[in-house]
């Protein structure tokens, strides 16, 4: 089976995953998944494999195969997988679960190498761009940065006791580090390292983004620069990019029917998909409000969205950069298990 250019998959609560053409919207592979709803989508920087975190398991698909069976199954969490995520070599894997663990993986053995203990239901799991660090938020408000070297908890922050933090995003060159939670607030910090090579939190801004849960919060990717954003989805229907010199609100996307599940940019910036209960939405970032590529609708609502680009390097991505007018685009992403869209392109 040849791979695409660009690789996009979505989840939803029929219990399907499904693989479009990125530029035509066409579905041209669904694959049953029975055994759960999927909270998460991501795909192996090699673009070899798609990982599907459910309830309360991870299963890996081969994504250049037509196979519907996984490739290996990955079982040692007790609840819902709510974070899935990939080294850059792509020889392991992490994982944050409402059982309160974040787990790495190997991802041959499909054996569990470690656990670290969260105490609450993990919710957002990132992996520093030094590839040393896991960064992870909980239901009970916690932020805790693992320490893949010293294999312990090296820092841990509560940005408002009793708040759920729902996103976490790091800036491409570790500089920066957001935190999205339910009241709308995102708490925004400048990363230092001490002089034992431990990663400090320097409050930097605190910005009341939106009136309800703020679903997703992502930051800008590398090729985006000299500028850079801060997008963050929400409950409140409405999705809005930040100027991160400044934090001033640039544009308010409008239009969705539902809750914004998730969001993520093209690998230039110069596109940005949403997600909500409804479809998928692709939007310039330099045009207007309404979507350019249309709307990407399953037959049932989509979950879980994910893309890779052939161009990228494992990091995120949204949509290529040729704007293909009256076409369906998207791109990757991943959500909570309750209802939504999410969207994911790497």
């Amino acid at each position: 089976m040849a791979q695409p250019s660009v690789i996009l998959a979505t989840a939803s609560y029929d219990h399907t995953i499904r693989f479009w053409e990125a530029k035509s919207g066409r579905c041209y592979r669904t694959i049953q998944y029975p055994d759960s709803q999927v909270n998460r989508l991501e795909i192996t920087p090699d673009k070899r494999f798609l990982a599907a975190a459910g309830n309360p398991h991870i299963r890996l698909f081969d994504v250049n195969s037509n196979s519907p069976q996984p490739v290996i199954s990955y079982d040692s969490h007790t609840s819902n997988v709510m974070a899935v995520g990939f080294h850059c070599d792509g020889n392991w894997m992490y994982s944050g679960s409402e059982d309160g663990t974040v787990r790495i993986w190997d991802l041959r053995t499909a054996t569990c190498q470690r656990e670290y203990e969260s105490r609450a239901a993990v919710n957002t799991v990132v992996l520093h761009p030094n590839q040393k660090e896991l960064i992870s938020g909980d239901q009970n408000g916690n932020i805790r940065v693992w320490d893949l070297a010293a294999n312990s908890c090296s820092c841990e922050l509560v940005p408002e006791v009793d708040t759920a933090v729902r996103s976490l995003t790091v800036m491409w060159d570790g500089s920066m580090v957001v935190a999205a939670n339910n009241r709308g607030t995102c708490y925004v910090w400048r990363l230092l390292k001490g002089t034992q090579t431990i990663t400090c939190f320097e409050p930097l801004h605190k910005l009341q983004a939106h009136d309800g849960y703020i679903l997703k919060c992502l930051l800008s990717p590398e090729f985006c620069d000299p500028n850079r954003y801060l997008a963050t989805a929400s409950s409140d229907h409405t999705v809005k990019i930040w100027n991160v010199d400044g934090f001033k609100l640039e544009k308010t996307l409008v239009g969705h029917q539902r809750w914004v599940w998730d969001c993520v940019f093209s690998v230039d910036g110069a596109y940005l998909i949403t997600g909500t209960l409804k479809g998928a939405h692709v939007r310039e970032q330099e045009g207007g409000d309404e979507p350019v590529g249309g709307v990407l609708e399953p037959e049932a609502a989509a979950e879980r969205q994910v893309v890779r680009d052939a161009a990228t390097t494992g990091r995120h991505v949204v949509a290529q950069r040729t704007r293909v007018t009256g076409s369906k685009q998207a791109a990757t992403s991943s959500k909570t298990s309750r209802s939504g869209d999410d969207i994911v392109i790497s």
